[in-house]
C-alpha cells in the first residue's frame, strides 16, 4: 500500500501555480505570434490559419486517452491525460493535449469541474471551468437564433412546410435545469408564436457544439450549419437550416467560438481546450480543428475521448478520425483497482457515499472478475489496429497484488501497462507511462475504421453493437424503422452511427458491470444530426438536460472578500 500524503485542494493547487506566459508555451509548441490572440493572460485563441502556417513542421504521434467503463468512483481520464502530457517532459519528450471544456451545468452539478486534478491540470482552473473564451455561450446563442428564426417561420406562414408534429429544433442552455426538458411555447395571444411543445438540451448536447467540433474550417463549419436538420414536411422531406435562411447567422455568431483556446498544464505543457459534445448522444471528443493544429506542435499530440473505450474511442476512431484524416498511433486505457473491483458487480457503489469497506481490502482475484471490462476494452482498442497501453492510476489505498493483477491482465492481451500517480506526483509520477506510450507510438499501427460509408444504417449499428458492446442481436421499435427508412430515403444512409447509450455498461443496461453477452440492444428511436455528419440510434432514456441534486456544488462555491473564487472543485 502506498503511504497516503495529503494533496491540497484543486483549487488551492491551481491558485499557487507559478503559469507561464503564453506567448512562451506559443513558441515552444511552434505557434507564430501573430495567430494568437490574447484573452487576458491565461488562455489565447488560435487563428485557423496557425495550422497551414506550421504545416511544414513534423507531425507528432497521436495517442488517444480513453478508460474502462466509469464508475462513480471515477478513474481519473483528464487527470491523466495532463499527468501523461507533463510526463513527457520528463523524459525529454514534447507533448501538446487536446480536451474538451467543460459544461458549467455539471460544474455546479454534481460532477464539478474537468480540469484534471491535483497536480496534473489545467491552468487557470477558474478560467477553465467558468466561461473560458465565452464559446459555450457562442453555441446556445447560434443554436437559439436558429430556434427563434424557425417559431418566426412558422408564425409568418411557414412557407418551408414544416410539420409541425415533426420539428426536432428544440432550444438549449448550459445549466443543468430539469424544470426545461419538457415545455409548451407560444402560449399567450395570438402575437405570440404559434403553440407546440418543445423543449431545452444541455448546450453541450446541441447539435452545433457537434458540429463545431467535427468541422475542419470555418467554410466547413457554414456548410455543416446549412445542412442541418431543424424538421420534417408531411411528406417525410427535411428542412434545414439553409432553408429558412439561419445558417450563414449562426456562422457569424461562431466565428471565435471555432478557433481553439490555448492554455497551460500546471508543468507549462501546451493544452489545446475546444468544444465539448455531449458524451451520450454525441462524439464525447474535442474539435478537429484543435487536433489539426496539435498534431504540428509536439512530438505527442494526446486527444482525450469521453467514457469507456466502447463510447468515446470507438466514436473516435470512426466519427472523428472519418472527418478529420488524422491516424492514431497509439490509446492510453485508463483503469483503477477500485474500479476493476466495481466491475466485479459485488460492490454497492454511491457517488457522494462512503466506500464499502470490502472494496479497500486486497482482492486480486475480485479485480480479476470485474477485469472482463478492461479486457473487452482491449479488445475494441485492437479491432481498429492500435497499440493500446494501460494506465494504471495508482491510489494511496491500493495494495501491491490488486496492482499487480492489472498488469497482468495487459500482459494476457500483449499490451503495455504502467503504473502512476501523476494526482499526488504530477508529470514525474507518469514517467513510466510516457515511455510505455512513446514505445507503443512508435511501433508500426494499422488504423481501421469497423466499416465503410456506403453500410446500410443497420448493418452499421450491427456491427458496433456485436463487436464493440459484445451483443448478440439488435431489435427495432416500429418508430425507430421508419426513422431508418426516412433517413436512407432522404440521402443520410452514409453517415457514420454514434450509438447513444448509457455510459455506465458496456451494454445498453445501466445495471449490467463487466463485459456482458448474449443481450440485444434496443434501438427506440433514431435522429439525425446530418449537420454534424452523424446519425444517432437512442437505446433507452437518454437525459439530455441534466437537473440539479439536493446538494450541487453551486451551493459551496461562492467569492471570498478579496474576490477569489472558493469551493470550486
Amino acid at each position: 500500500m502506498t503511504t497516503r500524503r495529503r494533496v491540497p485542494s484543486d483549487l488551492d493547487i491551481a491558485a499557487a501555480a507559478n503559469i507561464r506566459p503564453l506567448t512562451d508555451v506559443a513558441a515552444d509548441a511552434g505557434i507564430p505570434p501573430e495567430h494568437l490572440e490574447l484573452y487576458g493572460t491565461g488562455v489565447a485563441k488560435v487563428r485557423l490559419e496557425a495550422a497551414e502556417a506550421m504545416a511544414d513542421r513534423p507531425r507528432g504521434r497521436y495517442v488517444v486517452v480513453t478508460a474502462i467503463t466509469p464508475t462513480p468512483l471515477g478513474e481519473g481520464k483528464t487527470t491523466t491525460t495532463v499527468g501523461l502530457g507533463q510526463a513527457f517532459r520528463h523524459i525529454g519528450r514534447t507533448a501538446t493535449i487536446a480536451i474538451r471544456q467543460p459544461s458549467m451545468g455539471p460544474t455546479f452539478g454534481i460532477k464539478g469541474g474537468a480540469a484534471g486534478g491535483g497536480y496534473s491540470q489545467v491552468v487557470p482552473m477558474d478560467l477553465f471551468n467558468l466561461h473560458l473564451t465565452g464559446d459555450m455561450h457562442a453555441v446556445t446563442a447560434a443554436h437559439n437564433l436558429c430556434a427563434a428564426m424557425l417559431d418566426a417561420h412558422l408564425y409568418h406562414g411557414n412557407e418551408a412546410g414544416f410539420d409541425i408534429h415533426n420539428i426536432t429544433w428544440r432550444r438549449v442552455l448550459d445549466v443543468n435545469d430539469r424544470a426545461l426538458r419538457n415545455i409548451t411555447i407560444g402560449l399567450g395571444g395570438r402575437l405570440d408564436g404559434i403553440p407546440r411543445e418543445s423543449g431545452f438540451d444541455i448546450t453541450a448536447a446541441s447539435e452545433v457544439m457537434a458540429t463545431l467540433a467535427l468541422c475542419a474550417s470555418m467554410s466547413d463549419l457554414r456548410t455543416r450549419l446549412g445542412h442541418t436538420v431543424l424538421g420534417y414536411t408531411d411528406a417525410g422531406e427535411p428542412v434545414t437550416a439553409e432553408d429558412i435562411g439561419a445558417a450563414g447567422a449562426m456562422a457569424v455568431l461562431l466565428r471565435e467560438a471555432v478557433k481553439p483556446n490555448l492554455m497551460q498544464t500546471l508543468e507549462g505543457s501546451p493544452a489545446l481546450v475546444h468544444t465539448g459534445p455531449f458524451g451520450n448522444i454525441a462524439t464525447g471528443n474535442s474539435s478537429v480543428v484543435a487536433d489539426h493544429l496539435g498534431i504540428g506542435t509536439s512530438e505527442f499530440l494526446l486527444t482525450e475521448a469521453g467514457f469507456g473505450a466502447d463510447m468515446g474511442a470507438e466514436r473516435f476512431f470512426n466519427i472523428k478520425c472519418r472527418y478529420s484524416g488524422l491516424s492514431p498511433d497509439a490509446a492510453v486505457i485508463v483503469a483503477t483497482v477500485r474500479g476493476l473491483k466495481a466491475h466485479s458487480g459485488k460492490h454497492r457503489i454511491v457517488a457522494g457515499r462512503p466506500l464499502p469497506a470490502a472494496l479497500l481490502e486486497p482482492n486480486p482475484d475480485e479485480v480479476h472478475a470485474g477485469g472482463d471490462n478492461l479486457r473487452k476494452q482491449l479488445e475494441n482498442v485492437r479491432m481498429h489496429g492500435v497499440s493500446p497501453v494501460v494506465a494504471i492510476n495508482q491510489f494511496p489505498d491500493d495494495h501491491e497484488a490488486d496492482l499487480a493483477a492489472i498488469a497482468e491482465i495487459a500482459s494476457e492481451y500483449h499490451a503495455r501497462s504502467a503504473r502512476c500517480t501523476h494526482f499526488a506526483d504530477g508529470g514525474a509520477g507518469a514517467v513510466e507511462l510516457a515511455e510505455a506510450v512513446a514505445e507503443a507510438a512508435e511501433a508500426p499501427a494499422q488504423f481501421s475504421m469497423l466499416y465503410p460509408d456506403d453500410l446500410s444504417l443497420k448493418d452499421k449499428i450491427r456491427t458496433v453493437a456485436t463487436k464493440v458492446y459484445g451483443a448478440a442481436d439488435v431489435s427495432y421499435t416500429a418508430r425507430a424503422d421508419r426513422e431508418i427508412d426516412s433517413y436512407e430515403r432522404n440521402g443520410f444512409g452514409r453517415l457514420p452511427v454514434c450509438i447513444a447509450k448509457t455510459h455506465l455498461s458496456i451494454s445498453s443496461d445501466a445495471s449490467l458491470a463487466g463485459a456482458p453477452t448474449g443481450w440485444t440492444l434496443p434501438v427506440r428511436e433514431v435522429r439525425a444530426s446530418v449537420g454534424a455528419g452523424f446519425v444517432y440510434p437512442v437505446c433507452g432514456d437518454m437525459r439530455t438536460m441534466p437537473g440539479l441534486g439536493r446538494m450541487p456544488a453551486a451551493r459551496r462555491i461562492d467569492l471570498a472578500d478579496d474576490g477569489a473564487i472558493v469551493g470550486l472543485s
